[in-house]
């Protein structure tokens, strides 16, 4: 491994998965259990190209390289330093045969039109509205939480576009939104077909939401088990240890 990759004010992070690791600032955007969650959620098929959208630090690409036999898996990203970052992982973890990251807006249409169709897309956009609460000084951290450069229903535009006749996108996202996602999936014929909510314990509501939806797909919908971050103790749950291939501690 080619620690040289690695910056001074960068970490380097382990991902307990087949020896991976990600490149990440040690101070600004780092990725959260939403991502791991989304990338567990993802039903990803032997030979299957992926494309995950807002892609940030490369974190989903990389799990879901370790999870499955996907045949390819390209990440697009709007901010230039993150592509850079992700890209210098692909080389540490020598995946350039596998991984492949963009530099580019979900909102340009013809960019998307260029990239061959997908089976599967995953995407953690920005959750907050534009104008919803205190904008973050710093741009980077405001992009990545905020709805600045591409909303919501461009989010769900960009899925339809790459993906596959009757293939499918997996979104994670807050659950006060739900109800925005329900209907612009289906205002852009993107079937909603598995929805399971995520609690931080059985005492708390959910405050996150995983979303699956199926290109031009038939009207069913499944309620997936709830995930509980933490159990009754305050410890880490068998579903959250399990999904980051831990044991429980």
């Amino acid at each position: 491994m080619d620690i040289s990759l690695v910056r001074e004010d960068e970490s380097l992070d382990d991902l307990q998965l087949k020896g991976l690791h990600v490149i990440q600032k040690k101070e600004g955007f780092r990725f959260g259990v939403d991502a791991v969650l989304l990338a567990n959620f993802a039903q990803v098929k032997k030979g299957s190209k992926v494309v995950d959208l807002c892609s940030g630090t490369g974190i989903i690409p990389f799990i879901i390289a370790g999870k499955s036999e996907a045949a390819r898996i390209t990440g697009i990203e709007i901010q230039e330093e993150m592509v850079e970052m992700a890209q210098r992982s692909v080389q540490l973890n020598k995946l350039e045969n596998k991984i492949d990251f963009i530099k580019g807006d979900l909102t340009n249409l013809e960019l998307l039109k260029g990239i061959s169709k997908a089976d599967v897309v995953t995407v953690n956009p920005p959750y907050k509205l534009a104008n919803s609460g205190i904008i973050n000084p710093s741009d980077k951290m405001a992009i990545a939480r905020h709805e600045i450069c591409c909303t919501l229903e461009d989010v769900i535009i960009a899925c339809r576009t790459l993906l596959n006749d009757n293939k499918r996108m997996y979104m994670v996202h807050r659950p006060d939104r739900l109800a925005d996602i329900i209907t612009l999936m289906r205002k852009h014929k993107i079937e909603p077909k598995r929805i399971q909510m995520v609690h931080p314990n059985t005492k708390k509501a959910p405050n996150i939401v995983l979303v699956e939806g199926q290109r031009d797909g038939g009207a069913f919908l499944k309620w997936e088990e709830p995930i509980f971050v933490y159990d009754e103790e305050g410890n880490y749950s068998e579903q959250i240890n399990k999904i980051y291939n831990r044991s429980n501690q």
